[in-house]
């Protein structure tokens, strides 16, 4: 007696190219299940260093202070408090192995009153000492030696960074008198000059003034510009801690932990941000300063702020981002349905035979589950493995869930389906009114989320992930492809039946398949409307919040210019005419106007009084294109246009009266004025928060030659910020030439540029890019799989009819009449989608930490994203449509009439 063939055994040998199929389908879906997890930690940790480090080594460190602890070894109790420090900071904050950075600092610097020392503005030079621990192995010794211990009442011994001595004048040897205010005086000898090793090296950092001659400016009271002069700072040596108090006016001791940001994880900041504060307000600061037995320490850093930053951005851009993947997921979920829905009708005759024969249902699909099992099992461990070694990263449970998740689907899937096409009689007859029900508590799913994130906004900053707002979208394009299901055949049967008059039935045969739906069932499937409307929908609203984001972030950088490029006068000087001519002449400059800006008036009010205002002259008409553009200030320029009379017509800030006044600017001339409208803000000034007096330029125009040229030039339009500058510099000399504030150069697009050099904000950029990219790939595979789900008997139809005269063009326009119109349906239910997903869930988003500064909560509506994606996705699927199509109409008719086909 022979032993019937194992069933796994016998179906995979018999279709080998579906099982191979399935398993490279399973094994691609785990691979991107576990690998996005992966990948969005490693961004978020990429970003977050990235973010951290931009603040650079001094916030990025826990730093103490406190006063000289008693002892006969002060070096000696510097190493001891470190090691404290390090011990108890270490246990709860990863810190830089790069090592520590301590020591002792004179509270003040001294003035060098020798007058042979270089002086830039008549101010002689300030001298600082400090005691760096381990500084010798950071510098090379150029001449001299280093400083050691001096006698009581000899000078003490310093060395200097070789550039700053020769700025300054001090020669190697020489003595240097240090004067300060109330205290007796000290001096100190050069004994060695040096370079550093590397001065952008973490262990300079606040301490630049150690390797160069600081060119400081000195406030030289109201009215006077400030005067510059040189400061730098002496080292010493471990002899010489004592009598830093001396040269210092004081002194204290000092301890910089730098924190290694780069082991910092983007899933623990909550963690670290409760360890700093237990470091430096908490547990942890309260004990050392017994256990160091230093009353006076104190523990500060400034990385809380940016942690705590950090995570609060990471938050609310990880709930809008988070959109992309999720509608992924929902278009691989259909992939894999109708992967499933496939295999089942191409099987069913099998299926049907068993159970004609007596198999049970159950025992069918626990057949059909092993047979998947050695199918789908090894293929998607091998993706999960693929994905956990290609992408390494300490996190990975949500990997792990992902991966699991999407395993089960294919297992499950064709069981299921099965499980369905087996259904009894009674159980067909009642699936409509469980559809019904079920699309029904769609529907009411989907209001209920709408209106909970209309009613109560994103989740606050800081809670992770708002479901809500992820689970919306997705949603809405069901409940969208669930009534364009309802739909569609209505809708294509009208269209079906306008065509029916015209000549040639190709059309009117083609649309009337499409509206009562190809295959075996009787009308069109729900799964690749989904695939179609969830691309479009996640695809639509991800490309409208990355262009609300970059609307965004020009509003705010013309709103803080003043326009879209601002040209500043140095301190206490003008433009010259030759700039503003030829700035106004640059390529892409649509609006430029020079502006007088006079900030030392005084208004006189009633009662004798006065009130210090800004007076502002521009042209009225380029002046208001400037206010709307920057969207500050806002006026009809007619106000400032009237006739001129005695009195100026004047637009004031809604803090002052209105009525006739007489202002005095700085030149000493009175301007009679008349108050014409109210203006809160000027694009000509920062802020809002000024007293201003506008003016128009043209009846002020004998005052304008005592007030010498405009110092401000403002312009619209699109030019380049490279050439705007090089332009200034020739015209109006460096920046900072002569040691003075130069003039200032600022543009929208330098400013949109540096709101946008953020890495989490790139990364959320770049992860939008990639998940469209994958959701259209999905959807495409959907818009192939339904073609050749319907494909048997498609061939099959217009092999009949070609034997009745059809022409193959013919065949091919009957093809793309029947599948065309139900994907352009399906990308136009996905722009209507998009649509209502925005004006519902639009206002609710946040966009304040993806564009950089803070901006009205909401997004933009506009046609371009969406029209982009809902073209984009549209054109995919009509040349699937095409590519399917040619292929079908080419199938020789003896391969299609077989004897006995029922099709």
């Amino acid at each position: 007696m022979s032993t019937p063939a194992p069933w796994v055994r016998t179906r995979l040998r018999t279709a080998p190219l579906a099982a191979l199929l399935t398993a490279t389908l399973a094994l691609t879906l785990v691979f991107l299940a576990a690998a996005l997890p992966r990948v969005l930690d490693r961004s978020a940790d990429d970003a977050l260093h990235g973010f951290l480090n931009s603040h650079g080594p001094l916030t990025t460190s826990v730093r103490a202070t406190s006063g000289p602890a008693p002892g006969e070894d002060p070096a000696k109790m510097l190493d001891t408090t470190l090691a404290e420090l390090t011990g108890a900071v270490g246990a709860v904050l990863p810190l830089d192995p790069s090592g520590p950075v301590y020591g002792r600092r004179g509270v003040k610097p001294r003035v060098l009153p020798d007058p042979a020392l270089a002086r830039p503005e008549a101010i002689p030079p300030e001298l600082a000492l400090l005691h760096l621990r381990g500084a010798w192995d950071h510098l090379r010794l150029t001449a001299g030696q280093w400083p050691g211990g001096a006698a009581a009442g000899e000078p003490i011994q310093i060395a200097m960074a070789a550039g700053a001595a020769e700025t300054i004048g001090i020669k190697l040897g020489s003595v240097i008198d240090g004067d300060a205010v109330g205290l007796g005086p000290q001096q100190a000898r050069l004994t060695g000059v040096y370079t550093a090793a590397d001065p952008s090296e973490a262990f300079w950092a606040g301490d630049g003034c150690a390797l160069k001659a600081c060119k400081n400016m000195r406030d030289m009271g109201r009215g006077n510009p400030p005067q510059a002069y040189w400061f730098t700072v002496g080292l010493t040596g471990p002899e010489a801690l004592p009598r830093l108090a001396g040269w210092g006016n004081g002194d204290e001791d000092f301890w910089r932990l730098p924190v290694d940001v780069d082991a910092l994880r983007a899933d623990q900041l909550r963690k670290t941000s409760f360890a700093l504060a237990s470091v430096t307000a908490g547990p942890i600061g309260a004990r050392m300063t017994y256990v160091t037995a230093r009353p006076g320490l104190r523990l500060t850093s400034d990385l809380r702020s940016p942690i705590d930053s950090a995570r609060e951005r990471q938050s609310a851009i990880d709930s809008v981002t988070a959109i992309g993947p999720a509608g992924a997921a929902g278009v691989a979920a259909v992939l894999l349905c109708l992967a499933a829905a496939l295999t089942a009708e191409r099987r069913t005759a099998e299926l049907r035979l068993l159970r004609a024969r007596g198999a049970r249902t159950g025992g069918i699909c626990r057949r059909l589950l092993g047979e998947g099992a050695l199918t789908v099992l090894p293929a998607a461990a091998l993706g999960a493995l693929l994905a956990f070694t290609l992408l390494p990263t300490p996190r990975w449970l949500t990997a792990a869930v992902a991966a699991g998740s999407v395993t089960l689907l294919p297992l499950l899937a064709f069981p299921v389906r099965t499980a369905l096409l087996l259904r009894s009689p009674a159980g067909e007859a009642k699936a409509g009114r469980r559809r019904l029900m079920a699309e029904l508590a769609v529907l009411a799913a989907t209001v209920t989320a709408c209106t909970q994130v209309a009613r109560r906004g994103v989740a606050p900053l800081g809670e992770g992930v708002d479901p809500l707002l992820v689970a919306a979208p997705l949603l809405l394009a069901l409940t969208g492809a669930l009534l364009l299901a309802r739909l569609q055949p209505v809708l294509i049967g009208l269209l079906a039946r306008r065509a029916r008059p015209r000549p040639g039935a190709i059309a009117f045969l083609g649309l009337a398949r499409a509206a009562r739906g190809s295959g075996p069932r009787s009308r069109p499937s729900v799964l690749p409307l989904l695939a179609l409307v969830l691309a479009v929908t996640c695809g639509a609203v991800g490309s409208t919040v990355l262009s609300s984001v970059a609307a965004n972030r020009t509003s705010v950088a013309r709103y803080s210019i003043g326009g879209d490029a601002m040209v500043n006068a140095q301190l206490n000087g003008t433009l010259s005419a030759g700039f503003v001519t030829a700035a106004g002449r640059l390529p892409g400059v649509r609006t430029a106007v020079p502006v007088w800006i006079e900030d030392d008036a005084n208004l006189s009010i009633a009662g004798g009084g006065s009130v210090r205002v800004s007076v502002v002259l521009a042209d009225p008409v380029g002046y208001a294109e400037l206010a709307e553009v920057a969207g500050r200030g806002r006026f009809d320029p007619a106000l400032l246009a009237t006739a001129p009379g005695r009195r100026l017509p004047a637009l004031i800030s809604s803090d002052l009266p209105e009525g006739e006044f007489d202002v005095r600017v700085g030149t000493g001339e009175t301007l009679p004025i008349r108050t014409v409208g109210i203006a809160d803000g000027t694009p000509a000034l920062s802020g809002t928060a000024a007293t201003t007096v506008v003016l128009p330029a043209g009846p002020a125009t004998e005052l304008l030659p005592r007030l010498g040229g405009p110092n401000r030039w403002l312009a619209t339009g699109t030019f380049s910020d490279t050439r705007l500058r090089a332009l200034a510099e020739e015209f109006l000399g460096q920046p900072d030439a002569g040691g003075r504030p130069g003039h200032l150069v600022r543009t929208s697009a330098g400013a949109v540029a540096v709101l946008g050099d953020d890495p989490l904000q790139n990364s959320a950029e770049r992860l939008f890019w990639v998940t469209v990219g994958a959701t259209a790939l999905f959807a495409l595979l959907c818009v192939l799989l339904t073609l050749f789900r319907a494909g048997p008997e498609r061939a099959a139809m217009l092999a009949r009819l070609r034997t009745m005269g059809l022409r193959p063009r013919q065949g091919l326009a009957l093809i793309l009449a029947e599948a065309l119109p139900q994907a352009l349906f399906a990308a136009l239910g996905g722009a209507l989608t998009s649509v209502g997903c925005i004006l519902l869930l639009g206002p609710a988003v946040d966009l304040s930490p993806l564009v950089g500064a803070e901006v009205p909560t909401g997004l933009r509506l506009t046609a371009a994203p969406i029209l982009e994606q809902t073209l984009g996705l549209a054109l995919l699927a009509s040349l699937a449509v095409l590519a399917e199509a040619a292929v079908t109409a080419r199938r020789q008719i003896t391969t299609e009439l077989r004897a006995g086909d029922t099709r």
